[in-house]
């Protein structure tokens, strides 16, 4: 069923919003996205690309000659106090992953979407969703109200449309806190990600924008802190008292943030559903998902190519959500299951660490995650 012409509303002008609307304005439907913030900016933050979402935003002629990102060199694992080299793990057999500054991708994904057509509604918070038959109606903070036959929701988790579509289920505090920060710390261009590893906690960083730039996210296991925002502005000192005793290079990010963000890591369940009537959820809104294999924004960027492919093919949402679910449980699942690794105490830190540099694999074969191409 051709889309030459439909109109269709996305909810959210993050990276999987931008993506459907810009899948979906290729394929000839009139787009409008509605966004909440009054422009688009983001707190500064990066964000990995891995070949099964690069494949789609090719596809998506997002980008021209240039990617505006670092070509990962691959993932080094460091201890964390003599930052002695454990285990250097090469790019996925998939192709290279890519490491963006969000601005830049969203800066990247807006410019492709309104030269496309796309229209851009800001300064748009939705408070509220009703579902009449084949029509949805969103409530906006100013009063007034928007009508549409196809509504797309990637508006995140805690936002209007989860609940009225699905159950959002009960969220389960993980035990743990990352803070993130981007630091004024060059670092080699075409390097690899480096994960230094200490007891109960772990910290990642990798270059942003040519090398000017260092990437920081540091994860801790507390219970004091709760706080699910990944915008809560954290102190950095008390990042640095908090992970004291990281020695090498990753101290020496450590030493130099100068502001911090921190949110506590939830494990929310994958929506039992995905569509109800004319509105179907899209990215965190259908799979929120812990950051230790990199992919909530993959994901978002594949539901984009299969949702806007599956309307054009068959004019609803089932055959969308019948693709996509089974994979977004696998990879969900595979995150939660990731965490620990980065966090053994001794002795098993130092036993492992001997297995790993003896040639012990590290973790099991990831390609059908980063083989994965929607496009196909």
């Amino acid at each position: 069923m051709a889309l030459n012409g439909r109109e269709i509303a996305v909810l959210g002008a993050g990276i999987g919003g931008l993506c459907a609307a810009l899948a979906l304005v290729r394929r000839g439907a009139r787009v409008q996205v509605l966004e909440q913030a009054p422009a688009l900016t983001e707190v500064g933050a990066g964000i990995q690309i891995s070949q099964n979402g690069m494949t789609v935003l090719r596809a998506l002629e997002v980008f021209g000659s240039e990617v505006p990102a670092v070509r990962s060199g691959g993932v080094e694992l460091r201890d964390w106090r003599s930052d002695r080299p454990v285990l250097r793990i090469a790019p996925p057999r998939a192709g290279p992953t890519w490491f963006f500054h969000r601005a830049d991708l969203l800066a990247a994904l807006e410019r492709a979407a309104r030269d496309a057509g796309v229209v851009l509604s800001l300064g748009q918070r939705a408070e509220g969703l009703e579902i009449t038959g084949d029509v949805a109606r969103l409530r906006l903070a100013d009063g007034s109200r928007v009508e549409t036959g196809c509504l797309i929701a990637a508006d995140g988790v805690r936002g209007v449309a989860r609940a009225v579509v699905a159950d959002p289920g009960p969220a389960r505090f993980t035990g743990q806190v990352a803070w993130r920060a981007v630091v004024p710390v060059a670092a080699p261009e075409g390097g690899p990600a480096v994960v230094s590893m200490g007891p109960g906690r772990h910290v990642v960083t990798y270059p942003l924008r040519g090398g000017t730039v260092t990437n920081l996210v540091a994860v801790e296991e507390r219970r004091d802190w709760t706080g699910e925002s990944w915008r809560q502005s954290g102190d950095p000192a008390e990042l640095r008292r908090r992970f004291g005793g990281f020695g090498g290079a990753t101290g020496r990010v450590l030493s130099e943030v100068r502001e911090a963000h921190l949110w506590a890591l939830h494990l929310h369940p994958v929506a039992p559903r995905w569509h109800r009537g004319p509105v179907a959820l899209l990215g965190d809104a259908a799979h929120p998902t812990l950051p230790f294999m990199a992919q909530g924004a993959c994901l978002a960027i594949e539901d984009a190519w299969v949702l806007a492919e599956s309307l054009e093919q068959t004019g609803d949402f089932a055959r969308y959500e019948a693709l996509r679910r089974p994979r977004a449980e696998r990879v969900v699942a595979a995150a939660a299951g990731n965490a620990w690794k980065f966090h053994l105490r001794s002795p098993i830190r130092e036993v492992a660490q001997i297995a790993l540099r003896l040639g012990g694999r590290f973790a099991p074969d990831f390609d059908w995650i980063y083989g994965h191409d929607v496009t196909r």
